[in-house]
């Protein structure tokens, strides 16, 4: 027969005072005493004895309950030999013998997660992917504090060196690059790379190589596949021999589209570069599209030339701001005129950082609807010294003028969603339309004006086919668009270089059209290839009957007499410009219409305009890696790169953690 104590219940002795013992009899709540058995020691005096190690803990004196918590961890935290010695983990619903009970018939209380037993392979898996995710440096794991804290919160963790971490980081990465490997695999259309180069103070720089395609459900995807540590950054061999090393630790060749880098490149190196893909990789209509500059690089080198030229003028209003905002006193005089004076602006003064050109246009902006306080506080302020004159606020406004467009072409880059080429060409031609514009005896703006226009001009030029040829893949533009810019752009040599786009558009699609025939052009690219059989089994596929020359017969003979799909696109009427189009989703639904075409426009609107992530579109200098990655291997600095970038795709589920660790020397 069961005993109360068993069954969770406590009965009362009758000849229990009110002192120590409640009159009635009351259900235990806790789950702990699934494990534990109320003993009564001595009148007044209760302990709680473990039901696996008969260990006891101080449970009642008198009136007083010293409460479960430490019951609680003598169990969840591993600390009874008994369950040490079974390795049996503690989980809800197990009784006392370590077997599972028929669970109570009413619960309380529940603890907010499953007791588990101690894992050290697990403890040192999370801490290498929080060394990862949060760009933690690998020597914590020997700080005196980290291993105080560690301790405390768990005895029995071995602590691990800054080598063992380290390996347990690169085993990560090789872990992670597996699931990487088959996503890269399993892309239907080609990868287009981006190239940021990095520098450090050992000057050695590290390009980060970036893979771009587009998914089975046509959605834009993106990760980094390599850091390439490249021991003299502007050597000509140097973009190459980093470009060499992804397409064959990824198996890229045959694959590759187009290459966006950051860093400046010369004709000697451009020509290196063409030379190595006609080697690894069919070069797409002869390189034209394969090598691009970056459009955030070229923004922001011509916004430093701005600010350069008006940089006498910028001077005084830093200045003039930091003396409104480095006192309290001059602020609320500042914000006292800005009140009498009745001045609408919203915009509050804050000084710029010098290492992005985006904080200056927005100071200089917000200072120039505020110049009325300024030229008050001049006349009311003896210690205000050395106010932008009427003069000064003029320039200001040029030079506000000129940035504008450029803040505005590069605040697309910032969102992935829309730094595509068809949107960066629009902002483009409004910075290309204000470097026309503006006709002036004024030096000042004569010199902004002819700089802005020979940086675009050049850059106009140097990717114009690319560019084009993705406002073609627009259904709402096609080659109109491209004519009445490129009429605008060039003037009389503009029928040159729309001859250029459609010679090119057309060479690509018969690219295009000579590639292998897929067994299902339409299906098999989607993973649908399987739902054309039989579920039984008994339909056969008509390309085993031997008719592979016969697709090529319907083909060519298509292809004869009547139009492609690119010229009866071209030739179908514009779609109107009434509302938002996702040109990749438009591709998507008329990819049984244009079966090739389709293809050939993923691909081109997987081109990157720019190598910059959106929170350095605005940088004024090249990005330097810290001190302390950059004296670390250079497997571990592309190990730790990469692995969080790919941890952040990573499925919520628990990853398996594989026994064998990897060890790196330091």
């Amino acid at each position: 027969m069961a005993t109360p104590e068993e069954n969770n219940q406590l009965v009362i002795a009758p000849e229990s005072t009110p002192e120590t013992q409640p009159n009635k009899r009351r259900k235990k709540k806790s789950i702990v005493w699934e494990h534990f058995t109320i003993e009564n020691v001595s009148p007044g005096c209760r302990r709680a004895s473990c039901n696996q190690c008969k260990q006891s803990f101080a449970y009642s004196t008198g009136s007083k309950v010293a409460g479960t918590s430490h019951l609680k961890r003598h169990i969840a935290k591993g600390t009874c030999p008994a369950l040490l010695r079974n390795q049996t983990p503690f989980t809800p619903g197990m009784n006392g013998n370590g077997s599972m009970s028929d669970p109570p018939k009413r619960r309380y209380r529940s603890p907010s997660s499953a007791y588990i037993s101690f894992d050290s392979d697990r403890c040192r898996h999370e801490i290498a992917r929080m060394m990862i995710m949060h760009d933690y440096p690998l020597h914590m794991v020997e700080h005196s504090g980290f291993l105080a804290f560690v301790q405390n919160l768990q005895p029995r963790f071995d602590m691990v060196s800054f080598n063992t971490v380290q390996g347990d980081c690169v085993a990560t990465y090789l872990r992670e690059k597996q699931n990487i490997m088959k996503f890269v695999e399993g892309m239907p259309g080609r990868v287009c790379l981006t190239l940021d180069m990095w520098t450090s103070s050992q000057s050695l720089g590290y390009v980060f190589i970036t893979g771009h395609f587009i998914d089975s459900d046509w959605r834009p995807q993106s990760r980094i596949l390599n850091v390439v540590m490249e021991p003299y950054p502007d050597s000509d061999m140097a973009i190459s021999h980093a470009v060499a090393c992804c397409l064959s630790d990824w198996s890229l060749e045959g694959k590759l589209f187009s290459i966006t880098f950051n860093h400046p490149v010369g004709e000697p190196g451009r020509e290196n570069l063409r030379s190595l893909l006609c080697v690894k990789d069919p070069l797409i209509i002869n390189g034209q599209l394969m090598i691009g500059n970056c459009s955030a690089r070229i923004l922001s080198s011509i916004a430093k030339d701005v600010l350069w030229a008006g940089r006498e003028i910028i001077k005084k209003i830093r200045d003039s701001i930091k003396y409104v905002k480095t006192s309290e006193s001059h602020e609320e005089k500042f914000l006292e005129l800005k009140q009498q004076l009745q001045v609408p602006s919203e915009k509050s003064l804050s000084l710029d950082n010098r290492t992005q050109w985006n904080s200056t246009f927005q100071m200089l902006v917000a200072a120039s609807e505020l110049k009325e306080v300024f030229s008050c506080l001049d006349t009311s302020d003896p210690d205000y010294k050395e106010a932008p004159s009427m003069e000064d606020w003029k320039q200001i406004e040029i030079i506000c003028t000129y940035l504008k467009p450029l803040f505005d072409a590069a605040n697309v880059l910032t969102s992935r969603n829309n730094a595509t080429p068809i949107t960066f060409f629009h902002e483009l031609w409004k910075i290309h339309e204000l470097s026309r514009a503006v006709a002036s005896e004024d030096p000042f703006i004569s010199s902004l004006a002819k700089l802005l226009r020979e940086k675009i001009d050049k850059y106009l030029k140097d990717c114009s086919l690319a560019l084009a040829i993705a406002v073609v893949m627009d259904p709402r533009f096609k080659m109109k668009l491209v004519q009445f810019r490129f009429s605008k752009i060039f003037g009389d040599e503009a029928p040159l270089y729309v001859k250029i786009v459609d010679d090119g558009l057309h060479e690509l699609f018969l690219e295009y059209v000579a590639l292998p025939l897929p067994l299902t052009p339409t299906y098999a690219e989607d993973g649908n290839f399987e739902n054309m059989k039989t579920e039984d089994n008994q339909g056969t596929l008509l390309s085993d009957h031997g008719l592979t020359d016969f697709d090529m017969y319907i083909m060519e003979t298509t292809s004869q007499n009547t139009r492609s799909e690119l010229d009866q696109y071209l030739e179908e009427s514009l779609l109107p410009r009434l509302q938002e189009l996702d040109v990749l989703d438009w591709w998507k639904m008329n990819k049984l219409k244009y079966p090739t075409l389709s293809k050939l426009a993923r691909d081109i609107l997987t081109i990157q305009v720019s190598t910059a992530d959106p929170d350095s579109v605005f940088d004024t200098e090249i990005k330097e890696l810290d001190s302390y990655r950059s004296s670390l291997r250079p497997e571990t600095v592309e190990a730790l790169v990469c692995a969080k970038d790919w941890l952040q795709y990573a499925s919520a589920a628990p990853a398996e953690i594989s026994n064998a660790i990897v060890k790196v020397g330091s």
